[in-house]
């Protein structure tokens, strides 16, 4: 089976935006695939090949990346999923990634990323190719670090903003919209402070995968302890840290080009080996999917 992938138009009218999309699909292993280059990032692609026939409705997975990221920098567990039989929305948050990072810690931010998830929803599901195939019963959001907030919002969660973020200095609610149909979600190292307040968490009521790492010097494991302690059952959620990693664990490992020590997501803490990780965590994150009733 070949990965196959589309570009997609797509614009935020409220922060009058175009919002970088792409969607990744089980295409035929007849279709003529080739390297492409998204950026820095190269993955194996057969550029707007047929879907491949399936029995079933596919489901549909959106990834959130952290801030000043790129989506390509989770392509490995993208490719995986949709070899597994899944169809993955790839986005980049406009004014909070690689090459506009200019919304980053901004409560515009805040408030737009949650409404991008919506509108690559919207989106995939009135895809002429793809909208019709997708099971219409749920969507899942893989969200890491910023992406993590993302999901969590978009699933229910009400955050405030922090008191340095406003100019009145105090801590204030957002408004963010959730989507009923966001109906899982894994969360790796998940950026949180934004829901201290009590209650804030309370209508998240979706199975949750939350994967931290032991390691992290950005987001140190005690940060899951926020997301624990308020969602409305506890027992939805799968809790796990990651022996060794740090926060950048969940990457694709970078091209040899990008690998240096001033650029940290392309580290890890000292005797982790990432690529070899990977291939645990592809594997939980779809165990994971297939387990959850969406």
């Amino acid at each position: 089976m070949n990965v196959g992938c589309r570009e997609v138009a797509l614009t935020d009218p409220i922060q009058d935006a175009r919002i970088p999309m792409w969607l990744l699909y089980p295409a035929s292993a007849a279709a003529p695939a080739q390297t492409m280059r998204f950026g820095s990032y190269p993955l194996e692609v057969a550029l707007n090949a047929p879907l491949v026939d399936a029995a079933q409705p596919l489901r549909l997975v959106v990834i959130s990346h952290g801030k000043g990221g790129s989506p390509w920098a989770y392509r490995d567990t993208a490719a995986y999923l949709v070899r597994s039989g899944f169809v993955v929305a790839m986005l980049e948050h406009p004014g909070n990634n690689r090459n506009d990072n200019s919304l980053d810690g901004t409560v515009a931010n805040l408030e737009n990323r949650p409404r991008h998830i919506s509108l690559v929803i919207d989106a995939a599901f009135a895809d002429v190719e793809l909208g019709a195939r997708l099971a219409q019963h749920g969507v899942a959001v893989i969200g890491h670090s910023m992406g993590g907030y993302t999901a969590l919002a978009v699933a229910g969660g009400q955050p405030a903003a922090l008191p340095n973020e406003v100019p009145e200095g105090r801590a204030r609610p957002l408004q963010v919209a959730s989507d009923k149909r966001v109906r899982a979600l894994v969360l790796l190292a998940p950026a949180v402070p934004w829901f201290m307040l009590e209650g804030s968490l309370a209508n998240v009521e979706v199975p949750i995968l939350l994967l931290v790492a032991e390691k992290d010097e950005f987001l140190p494991p005690m940060h899951a302890d926020i997301i624990l302690s308020r969602v409305s059952d506890p027992g939805r959620i799968e809790h796990k840290i990651v022996a060794g990693a740090g926060h950048f664990a969940f990457l694709s490992p970078f091209p040899p080009a990008m690998v240096r020590p001033e650029f940290p997501p392309s580290q890890d803490p000292e005797g982790f080996d990432r690529a070899a990780y990977l291939p645990t965590l592809h594997a939980e994150i779809l165990a994971f999917l297939r387990r959850v009733d969406l």
